[in-house]
């Protein structure tokens, strides 16, 4: 056992005493349905280190159209691409070589100079996402198009990079060390470039979920009630319970600093954990928030058991990477003003007609 589940398990314990659970067990599954084990306090067992690392991406690329389930065709032209990538970084080149001077893309979007990752130091996954055995073509299966509804009109998403560089505040929770890249620890939990591994650890009252990006832990009160003190936690508030073999999750009180897509405020995700097979767990989504879009919208993806186990992700607040960042950006700005003030002396000396 970890000592991180030993710390989760602890401070579900501790946290016992101030809410209220009822003993749930699992429901009888219907004949031919696998039925998940319970542990000790007689709920589903979801305990483990899982992965959701995927090809598969939250919205569906335009060109599958309504079509949630990929041909074996297009299943084998995806991991066959991926494997070409790995294959062509992998492959010996002149130690001399920058990253300007690569003559093709290194792939999940980025080329050139944004390949400062190649791909000995990422594990996006290489498959795409089955779902009951059925390759997806994305996350998100309502609406049909799989794609996020449109935002309501008025509705501005700001730009996080809008005052990029100015002060340390100003950077977003992941640059400086505080909380996940992207959307890793959720909700809702959506994989990224590496490290997309969870371990989950249950006691009577509270589900801890450590997240190895940015060693975020995420924990949801059994039985509990969201808050009502105007305190909104990084990854928002989350209460559960269980419904036969599921574990359900609702989180509110969300911060504008980790809003998703947009939505913070009136935010509510609604997460559903079902161990639907011994290696293999389906998570589901929903996500509402009235006053960005006009309908909510769902998803689905599976967890698999992890190679192995969770290891520190050491990324502090403060570390040399941010300092850096902050650094450039004051020589940027001096350079622009010696550049400006060159300009302005250069005019001066125009001799007049």
């Amino acid at each position: 056992m970890s000592t991180k589940h030993l710390i989760a398990l602890g401070f579900g314990a501790a946290m016992s005493v101030l809410i209220t659970s009822p003993v749930l067990a699992a429901a009888t599954p219907a004949p031919g349905v696998y039925k998940a084990p319970l542990n000790t306090y007689g709920q589903p067992d979801l305990e483990g280190t899982w992965t959701n690392a995927t090809l598969t991406v939250l919205e569906r690329p335009k060109e599958y159209g309504a079509r949630l389930v990929m041909t074996p065709d297009e299943v084998k032209k995806v991991e066959g691409d991926d494997a070409k990538m790995y294959a062509a970084d992998a492959a010996p080149r002149d130690p001399k070589f920058k990253t300007t001077d690569l003559p093709h893309e290194c792939g999940k979007g980025f080329s050139g100079a944004g390949c400062g990752y190649n791909f000995a130091w990422i594990d996006p996954g290489n498959n795409v996402m089955r779902v009951n055995g059925e390759p997806r073509t994305s996350f998100i299966t309502d609406p049909v198009d799989g794609r996020l509804p449109p935002a309501k009109p008025g509705v501005v998403v700001e730009n996080p990079y809008l005052h990029y560089g100015e002060n340390p505040e100003n950077q977003t929770l992941a640059e400086r060390c505080l909380s996940s890249f992207g959307y890793s620890a959720g909700p809702v939990m959506l994989p990224l470039l590496y490290n997309n591994n969870y371990e989950i650890a249950q006691s009577k009252d509270t589900v801890a979920i450590v997240v190895e990006m940015v060693h975020d832990v995420r924990m949801i009160r059994i039985g509990g009630t969201h808050r009502t003190d105007g305190a909104r936690p990084w990854m928002g508030d989350s209460i559960g319970w269980y419904e036969g073999a599921t574990l359900v999750v609702e989180t509110t009180n969300f911060p504008q600093a980790t809003a998703l897509h947009g939505a913070w405020k009136e935010l509510k995700v609604t997460e559903r954990f079902t161990r639907v097979a011994p290696h293999r767990i389906l998570y589901k989504f929903k996500v509402e928030d009235p006053s960005v879009w006009d309908r909510p919208w769902s998803g689905e993806y599976e967890f698999s058991p992890s190679k192995g186990r969770i290891f520190e992700y050491a990324c502090h607040e403060g570390n040399y990477a941010l300092s850096g960042i902050l650094a450039g950006m004051r020589a940027d700005e001096s350079a622009a003003e010696k550049a400006k003030g060159a300009g302005t002396n250069k005019t001066a000396e125009v001799p007049a007609d």
